[in-house]
């Protein structure tokens, strides 16, 4: 049983926020070190473009997250016999907060790359 695109923009993900905001901060972080010889090499600032694009990212792993808070809310879990409950509106919750971190700490880094070319000495 596969899931759809629609499935998730509808019920969401409770923890894509979790996954895909540090994955998206690791990418900017990669990039902003991948890119430097080709920055100073062609003198245009790409770091502040793949910026907003991981930015992009990071906020649809929270838009995930945040769906699946609510999808959390409205279906009431069966009880669950260890009695450790089923943490999916706080693991949603998280997500939500995590994704938002880091989509600020990339734009913290998208605004350097505004400053900074990476070429400095």
């Amino acid at each position: 049983m596969g899931v759809t695109m629609g499935t998730l923009l509808s019920r969401g993900l409770p923890s894509a926020g979790i996954y895909v905001g540090p994955l998206a901060w690791f990418a900017s972080t990669v990039a902003n070190y991948a890119f430097v010889p080709w920055i100073c090499a062609h003198k245009i600032r790409v770091i502040p473009i793949v910026a907003l694009l991981l930015i992009g990212a990071s906020l649809v792993g929270a838009y995930l997250s945040w769906r699946g808070y609510g999808a959390a809310s409205e279906a009431a879990p069966s009880p669950d016999p260890t009695g450790a409950g089923r943490p999916h509106r706080f693991v949603a919750a998280i997500g939500v907060v995590t994704a938002l971190l880091f989509a600020v700490v990339i734009a913290v880094h998208g605004a350097a790359g505004l400053t900074f070319s990476g070429c400095e000495r």
